[in-house]
C-alpha cells in the first residue's frame, strides 16, 4: 500500500513566501478589523474575479447568514437539497424555512423549472448552489425571480474564478457568497466573502459583519462578527499569486481521470458545459445500477487502499432530522436529488495529485468492475 491519498488537499505555498507577510503584521500590529492586508485582499480578489465588491468574512457559513440578513429575507426561501448542510442551517438561523427543489440529474443543480411550483405567498428569495463550480441556469432563475419579486442569493462556494461565456457567473443574482474554507480552490485557512454589485450594498454588509457599527459608538444593525483577520487576508493574497498555476494542474489532473475513467462500464463523469471557464473543483463520479459493487462498497474499498474519497453530499439535507419534516423533504419530491446522494462519489483532485496516485485510484475502480470481486466483497462489513 502507498501513501494515503485524500479526497481534497490544500494549496500551500512555499513558507518562506509566506514569512514576509507574518512579518509585516507584526510591525503593523494591526491583527483584524479591517487592516492593511484585509483592504489590499479585497481589492485584489475583485480584480481578480471580475467583480465590482468584495466583502471578506472569517468563514463562508457566515457570510450566508449575512447575505440573507443584508437583504432582509423573510417567511420562505426555495434550495436545493443536494449541498452541503451550512446552505439550509443560515436558513434556520435566520429564522427563514426551507422549500426544497429537486435537482437536474446532469448538473446536480436545482431544476428551474421546479422552482416556480413552489412559490407562495411567504417565498421572499431563491438560494441555488452552484455544484461543484458548475453553474446553475441563471438566466432562468432571474426570469422567474423578477416575474414574482423574489431576492436570488448563490451559493457559490465551490465557483472561485469561473465564467460561463467570458463573464464572472459571480455578476448574477442579488449577492453570491464563496467559501475560503482549506478545502476549497482558493482558499485563506477558513475563510469566505460576498460578492455584491454596489457601494450601498457592501456598506451595509460591512456593517452587519462588525456587530453593525457605523463607527466608534453607533450601531445601526444587529450584526455579528465575521471579520476576516489579517493572518488569513494575507495568506490569500499569497495564495492569488500561485492560483492560476494550480488551477492549470488541477485541469491536467481533471483530463487524466476522464482518460483513464471513460471506458469502465456503470461509472458517469460529469458533464461539463463547454461555453464555461471552469475551476477543476471536483470530481465526482455516479456509480450506477449495473456495477458489481455499491457506492459505498467502492468508498470502503478504497479507503481501505488509503484512498479517502467522499460521497458528497450524502446524505441529502433533507434527510437530517431538523429538515425531513418539512413538506418538500419527501423521496418523491426529490428523486432525483436521492438518487445523485445514492451513488456519488467524490474522487481526489489537488495541486500536488501525481498520475502514479491516480493511477492507483483508478486501479481499484477498475478492478471492482470485475465482477470476479463481487466473492472478495462477501462478507466485507459497511
Amino acid at each position: 500500500m502507498g501513501d494515503n491519498i485524500f479526497v481534497t488537499s490544500p494549496l500551500l505555498p512555499p513558507l518562506e513566501e509566506f514569512m514576509p507577510y507574518l512579518e509585516k503584521i507584526w510591525q503593523n500590529r494591526i491583527l483584524t478589523n479591517g487592516g492593511e492586508f484585509h483592504q489590499h485582499l479585497e481589492k485584489a480578489l475583485a480584480d481578480y474575479l471580475g467583480v465590482k465588491y468584495v466583502c471578506l468574512f472569517s468563514n463562508g457559513t457566515l457570510a450566508l447568514l449575512t447575505a440573507l440578513q443584508a437583504l432582509r429575507v423573510t417567511g420562505e426561501v426555495i434550495t436545493t437539497p443536494y449541498s452541503f448542510v451550512a446552505t439550509s442551517h443560515t436558513l434556520l438561523w435566520n429564522g427563514l424555512t426551507p422549500v426544497f427543489a429537486d435537482i437536474d440529474p446532469h448538473t446536480f443543480n436545482i431544476d428551474p423549472a421546479r422552482i416556480e411550483e413552489l412559490i407562495t405567498p411567504q417565498t421572499t428569495a431563491i438560494m441555488p448552489v452552484h455544484c461543484y463550480g458548475i453553474p446553475c441556469e441563471m438566466q432562468k432563475i432571474q426570469q422567474v425571480a423578477d416575474i414574482y419579486g423574489l431576492k436570488v442569493i448563490y451559493d457559490a462556494a465551490h465557483a472561485f474564478g469561473v465564467q460561463q461565456q467570458g463573464e464572472s457567473i459571480l455578476n448574477y443574482g442579488d449577492l453570491s457568497v464563496l467559501s475560503f474554507h482549506a478545502t476549497k480552490v482558493f482558499n485563506t485557512f477558513e475563510g469566505g466573502a460576498i460578492i455584491c454589485h454596489d457601494a450601498r450594498t457592501k456598506q451595509r454588509i460591512d456593517y452587519l459583519k462588525n456587530f453593525g457599527f457605523a463607527g466608534e459608538t453607533r450601531v445601526v444593525a444587529p450584526g455579528i462578527n465575521a471579520k476576516m483577520n489579517e493572518v488569513e487576508a494575507a495568506f490569500g493574497l499569497l495564495q492569488l499569486q500561485h492560483i492560476d498555476n494550480a488551477l492549470a494542474e488541477r485541469q491536467v489532473i481533471y483530463q487524466h481521470y476522464c482518460e483513464m475513467l471513460d471506458d469502465i462500464a456503470h461509472v458517469k463523469t460529469l458533464s461539463v458545459p463547454e461555453d464555461i471557464t471552469w475551476n477543476y473543483a471536483y470530481y465526482p463520479i455516479l456509480i450506477k445500477a449495473g456495477f458489481p459493487l455499491s457506492r459505498d462498497e467502492v468508498y470502503e474499498l478504497l479507503k481501505a487502499e488509503g484512498i479517502f474519497t467522499r460521497r458528497y453530499f450524502f446524505p441529502l439535507i433533507s434527510s437530517f432530522a431538523m429538515y425531513r419534516g418539512l413538506p418538500t423533504s419527501s423521496e418523491e419530491h426529490l428523486r432525483y436529488a436521492n438518487d445523485i446522494a445514492e451513488t456519488v462519489l467524490c474522487l481526489p483532485i489537488y495541486p500536488g495529485l501525481t498520475f502514479e496516485d491516480q493511477q492507483r485510484i483508478v486501479s481499484v475502480i477498475q478492478q471492482a468492475a470485475n465482477e470476479k470481486l463481487r466473492l472478495l466483497a462477501v462478507g466485507y462489513t459497511l
